[in-house]
C-alpha cells in the first residue's frame, strides 16, 4: 500500500478599566468569516507584495511562492501534488520507491548533511517509507497533517522521523492512521500537542506530549531506556499530560527495567480505556497495571523525586505529587488549554487589510511608525491586519490595541530603532500589546520582533492585554519570536565578535525581551503544529546571515519577565540574556510546557548583571552566583507548573572544559521559599546544582545523571 500524506495547508481576573478598542473604520467588530465554500484560501488570493528587505535586489526576489505557479502537477509516475481548498495531497505512485516525501534535511554521501544538527545517522537503503523527515531546529512547527499508512502487519511505514535536531512544536489536529511508527523521535526539546494516532503499531517513539489521543494501536509510547552515560544515551525524560488511550494493549513500554534512574517518565491525567498494561517493560514485567475497563492515572512517575529543601532524591516508581491546576488553565474537560495557530480559513480575502497597501514600506529603512499606528487605529477589530513580508522600522512605541488580529507573511519583522531605545536608564517599549488594563481578543502570528542596535533601552514587547472573559487563550502569539541580533539589518553581527573586542556600547540588543504585566494573560506558542516550539526569545550567539556559525557576543539584559496573575500558557525558550532567561515575580497561574534556556557563553566575563545594572523597578535579582545569569528565577509566585524543562550552561567564557565535570556554573534555577512551584521532568546540563532554594543549591546534578544530561522526575516546593 502506498504511503499517503494528506497535508492540510495553513500557509499559513483583575479589574480592567479599558475593554477592547475598535478601529475607526467600522462600527462593529469582526466576529466571523464570510468566505464561501467555493472560495480559495485567503492566502492564495491576497495580493502578494512582500519583499526581503535586505536582499541585494529586493524587487527581483519573490518571497511568496505557490508551487502550482512553478509547474507542480500530478503525473502518474511521480509524487502527486493535488492542491485543494486548505488541502494538498502528497502521494508516491504505487510503484515508486522512496525514502521520504518532504525531507527537511538532506543526507549527503558519507552521512554529512546540508545543516549541522547534533549527530549524523544514515537512513536505510531503499527506505521503509517515511512521511516526513524532520530534524530541523528552533522555530519550526508542523500542523494540520494527516498521515495515511499501511495497516498490514509487516508494514515498515513511519509518519515522522526525527533522529536529531531540537526545539520543534508539533501541534493541533495532526492524525496518523496505520503504519509501524506514528512518530520516531530521537531529538531534544520537542513539545507535541493535540495529536491523534489510529491503528498504528507503535504510536510514538521518543518528548513532552500534551493532549495525545491513541486509538487501537499496539503500543502507545515505546521508549529506549537504560542508558545513563553520554555514550549509551537513551530516552532521558518523557513527560505525558492529558492523554487519552483507547483499545491499545500497552500505553508506555520501556526497553529496560529500572530500579534506579535510567530514563525518567512522568504521566499526568491519562485516561485509559481497555488498556491492559499502563507501563511495562519489553519482554518483562508490568510496572503499572492497566484495565480492561476505564482507568485514570492522576500523577505517576519513574525516577528521582525531590521536594522542598531536601537534598536527597527518592527513586520512585509510582504515584508522585499532582500539582494543583488552577481552573483558569483548564478547558471544559479538565485538560490544559491548547489553542491552534489561527488560520482564518473561513475568512474572505476582503476581510484582510494589507499594511503595504495602506502605505507602510517595510523596506528596513523607512520609519513606518506613524503609518502602522494609523493602520492599527483604523482597522484593529475591523479586519485582520496582514503584514506583508518585510522589515518595518519603528522609532517610538507602537501600540497594538486590544481586539487586534494580525498575521505576517514568512515572518514579517517589526524592528525598534533609534534614540528612543538607546537609554538604559530610561527603557522604552518597542511594541506594546494592549494598553494597560485592556481586555479583548489578541491574535499575533508569524511575526518577528527585533531591534536595530545598539538599543540598550529597548523593552522589545510589553504584553498588557487580558483575554476576554470566558474565552480561554483568547489573547496570544503563535509562531512569533523575539530574535535579537545575528541578522542582516540589526547592526549586531560580526562587528561584535566573540572575543569581546567589539566592546559593549555598540553591541547592546535590548534591555528586556518580553514583559508580561500584572493584569495580562497570554497564550504563547510557536511552532514555537504538531510539534510545537512556542515563542523563541533569542539573543543571537552566532551570525545567522553570515556564514551561519561564527560566534558573536551581544548583550540583552533580561529574557522573559512575568508578573502576570494569569492565566499564562507558555511553550517556549529564552537564551543568552545577561540577568535571567525567565523571571516570575508575584506571578500566578502559569503553565510552562517544555521550557528551554541557555546561559550567555561569555559569562562570567563580564559577570552578571554587567554590562547592565539591576533595577528595583523590574524586581531584578541581585544575587548571581559566580557571575552567572539565572536560567529561571521565581519570587513570591503561586500555582506555577513546569511540565518539562531543558536548562543548559554550555560555556564558561567561551570554553567548554567545564562540561567534563558539568561545572560550567554553580546554579541554574532559583525558587524562593514563599513560592508554590512544581517542576516535572527537569533536565539540565553544565550546572553543579540543578535547583536552588533561596540561592542555596539543593539538587546536585551528580545524583541524577541520566545520559548527557541530569534529570529530576519531579521537584515540588512542598
Amino acid at each position: 500500500m502506498a504511503l499517503t500524506l494528506l497535508l492540510w495547508l495553513s500557509l499559513s481576573l483583575s479589574c480592567h478599566t479599558l475593554v477592547q478598542s475598535l478601529g475607526t473604520s467600522c462600527s462593529a467588530p469582526l466576529t466571523s468569516g464570510t468566505a464561501a465554500a467555493s472560495d480559495p484560501y485567503w492566502l492564495e488570493s491576497i495580493t502578494h507584495q512582500g519583499t526581503a528587505a535586505y536582499n541585494a535586489d529586493p524587487t527581483s526576489y519573490q518571497v511568496y511562492r505557490n508551487v502550482m505557479d512553478f509547474g507542480a502537477k500530478a503525473p502518474p509516475s511521480q509524487v502527486e501534488i493535488d492542491v485543494d481548498l486548505d488541502r494538498a495531497t502528497l502521494a508516491p505512485s504505487p510503484q515508486q520507491s522512496f525514502s521520504f516525501l518532504p525531507d527537511a534535511d538532506i543526507y549527503l554521501a558519507g552521512g554529512s548533511e546540508w545543516y549541522a544538527p547534533t549527530n549524523n545517522l544514515v537512513p536505510a537503503a531503499n527506505s521503509e517509507g517515511t512521511g516526513i523527515h524532520w530534524q530541523v531546529s528552533q522555530g519550526t512547527s508542523l500542523m494540520n497533517i494527516v498521515f495515511e499508512m499501511s495497516t498490514e502487519s509487516d508494514t515498515a511505514h513511519q509518519g515522522i522521523w526525527m533522529e536529531n535536531g531540537r526545539r520543534v512544536l508539533i501541534s493541533m489536529n495532526p492524525q496518523t492512521i496505520g503504519g509501524k511508527y506514528g512518530i520516531w523521535g530521537g531529538n531534544q526539546q520537542f513539545t507535541v500537542r493535540n495529536v491523534t494516532m489510529n491503528n498504528v503499531q507503535t504510536a510514538i517513539y521518543g518528548y513532552t506530549f500534551q493532549g495525545v489521543t491513541i486509538n487501537n494501536c499496539q503500543v502507545g509510547f515505546d521508549l529506549a531506556t537504560g542508558g545513563i552515560t553520554e555514550a549509551t544515551q537513551s530516552v532521558g525524560g518523557e513527560a505525558i499530560i492529558d492523554a487519552v488511550v483507547i483499545d491499545t494493549p500497552i500505553f508506555v513500554r520501556t526497553s529496560a527495567a529500572s530500579t534506579s534512574l535510567a530514563g525518567s517518565i512522568v504521566i499526568n491525567n491519562a485516561q485509559l480505556t481497555n488498556v491492559g498494561v499502563a507501563v511495562g517493560v519489553l519482554n518483562g514485567e508490568t510496572v503499572l497495571e492497566g484495565s480492561t475497563g476505564s482507568l485514570t492515572i492522576d500523577s505517576w512517575g519513574q525516577g528521582n523525586v525531590y521536594s522542598g529543601t531536601s537534598t536527597t532524591g527518592i527513586f520512585t516508581q509510582g504515584d508522585i505529587v499532582s500539582a494543583t491546576k488552577p481552573s483558569s488553565l483548564l478547558d471544559s474537560a479538565g485538560r490544559i488549554v491548547g489553542k491552534m495557530h489561527p488560520q482564518y480559513a473561513d475568512y474572505a480575502v476582503d476581510q484582510f487589510v494589507s499594511v503595504k497597501s495602506k502605505g507602510a514600506k517595510g523596506d528596513g529603512v523607512t520609519d513606518d511608525t506613524a503609518t502602522l499606528q494609523a493602520i492599527f487605529d483604523a482597522y484593529s477589530g475591523c479586519a485582520i491586519i496582514f503584514f506583508d513580508a518585510g522589515t518595518y522600522i519603528v522609532t517610538s512605541t507602537l501600540q497594538i490595541p486590544a481586539g487586534t488580529q494580525m498575521v505576517g507573511e514568512a515572518w514579517s519583522v517589526i524592528a525598534g530603532s533609534g534614540s528612543a531605545f538607546e537609554d538604559q536608564s530610561n527603557p522604552q517599549v518597542v511594541v506594546q500589546v494592549g494598553a494597560e488594563n485592556s481586555q479583548g481578543i489578541m491574535e499575533i502570528s508569524d511575526i518577528i520582533f527585533t531591534t536595530v542596535g545598539p538599543t540598550p533601552g529597548a523593552i522589545v514587547v510589553e504584553w498588557n492585554v487580558q483575554e476576554p472573559s470566558g474565552n480561554s487563550a483568547g489573547a496570544g502569539m503563535w509562531d512569533s519570536h523575539i530574535r535579537l541580533g545575528g541578522a542582516i539589518g540589526t547592526n549586531l553581527e560580526t562587528n561584535c565578535p566573540a572575543d569581546g573586542s567589539g566592546g559593549t556600547t555598540d553591541c547592546f540588543a535590548a534591555y528586556m525581551a518580553l514583559h508580561l504585566t500584572a493584569s495580562s494573560s497570554v497564550y504563547l506558542e510557536v511552532v514555537v503544529e504538531w510539534i510545537s516550539f512556542s515563542t523563541w526569545v533569542w539573543l543571537a550567539d552566532h551570525d545567522l546571515d553570515g556564514d551561519g556559525y561564527t560566534q558573536i557576543t551581544l548583550y540583552s539584559g533580561r529574557g522573559i519577565y512575568s508578573e502576570s496573575a494569569g492565566p499564562v500558557w507558555m511553550i517556549g525558550a529564552a537564551e543568552h540574556h545577561s540577568l535571567y532567561q525567565l523571571q516570575l515575580v508575584n506571578a500566578q497561574n502559569h503553565y510552562l510546557g517544555l521550557f528551554q534556556t541557555e546561559i550567555p557563553y561569555y559569562q562570567p566575563s563580564p559577570e552578571s548583571p554587567s554590562p547592565f545594572t539591576s533595577s528595583t523597578t523590574y524586581n531584578d535579582p541581585t544575587t548571581f552566583d559566580s557571575g552567572f545569569a539565572w536560567a529561571v528565577n521565581v519570587v513570591s509566585s503561586t500555582d506555577i507548573i513546569f511540565f518539562g524543562a531543558g536548562l543548559y550552561s554550555f560555556y564558561n567564557d567561551y570554553t567548554q572544559d567545564c562540561l567534563d565535570t558539568m561545572s560550567c556554573q554553580p546554579q541554574l534555577v532559583n525558587i524562593d521559599s514563599t513560592s508554590s512551584v512544581t517542576i516535572y521532568s527537569l533536565s539540565t546540563i553544565g550546572a553543579t546544582y540543578q535547583l536552588s532554594v533561596e540561592n542555596t543549591g539543593i539538587v546536585n546534578q551528580s545524583d541524577n545523571i541520566d545520559g548527557y544530561q541530569s534529570t529530576v522526575t519531579v521537584w515540588s516546593s512542598s
